[in-house]
């Protein structure tokens, strides 16, 4: 017999509830947020990390490509708008790329990528392929994390200037401007994923695209902490 479907109050519970498994809870991001990662552990991470803002809108291109909602694409373009920039704004990419500076990095040294670990590599290319290759709500499905991103960049936003000083304040704007974002972001995600996902098979394959994207995420961190280390 064919379980039923839950009901889409209990169906959003359970997609929150992955939040346990978002790398918040890493150990390299928990040191990162608490003031004990050196200067070069930040830097490792910032650039990095940098492969992954730059992949981001690669990846909602990937997705509008699939997608033949007219209104989904009017609304999902803003991401690729939000990371590439437009008008008299510079984006989140370029944003990174002042953190970069903000912490001792130079642009041309994380735009060659020479830091890029082949696991973050492979993690992040991951996501992106799957953005390709699966049908479009899926892919916003996996694009779900952000349910859990405001908190990580509120502790950033919090603890940093305190932790480490030696950051230029300016540094921070990429996650000031992510927390209002990311809400928005999220309202749109998940009502199409609620929306769409309508069976028990269905809900339950959204849950394991979700545990796709927290592992993504994890294995960046697993291969930032073999490469750098955590201190504890």
């Amino acid at each position: 017999m064919t379980a039923p479907a839950w009901t889409r109050e209990e169906f959003e519970a359970r997609l929150r509830e992955k939040g346990r498994a978002y790398h918040i809870h890493h150990p390299f991001n928990v040191m990162l947020n608490s003031g004990a990662a050196t200067p070069e552990q930040i830097r490792g991470w910032v650039a990095n990390r940098f492969y992954y803002q730059i992949n981001i809108p690669i990846k909602d291109a990937a997705i509008l490509a699939n997608c033949p909602d007219r209104e989904v694409r009017r609304q999902w373009v803003v991401r690729i708008l939000d990371h590439d920039g437009y008008g008299d704004d510079p984006g989140g990419i370029e944003s990174w790329l002042r953190l970069a500076e903000a912490v001792g990095l130079t642009r041309e040294h994380v735009e060659s990528l020479r830091d890029l670990l082949p696991g973050v590599r492979f993690a992040v290319d991951a996501y992106v392929n799957f953005a390709r290759r699966a049908p479009w709500q899926e892919a916003v499905c996996a694009s779900l994390t952000e349910l859990f991103a405001p908190q990580i960049h509120r502790e950033r936003l919090a603890g940093w200037p305190e932790h480490y000083p030696w950051i230029e304040p300016e540094g921070l704007q990429y996650f000031r401007s992510r927390v209002s974002q990311a809400r928005r972001d999220v309202e749109h995600g998940l009502t199409l994923t609620l929306d769409w996902f309508t069976t028990r098979a269905a809900q339950e394959r959204a849950l394991d695209i979700l545990q796709f994207k927290l592992d993504v995420l994890w294995q960046m961190n697993d291969a930032l902490a073999l490469r750098y280390g955590v201190k504890t």
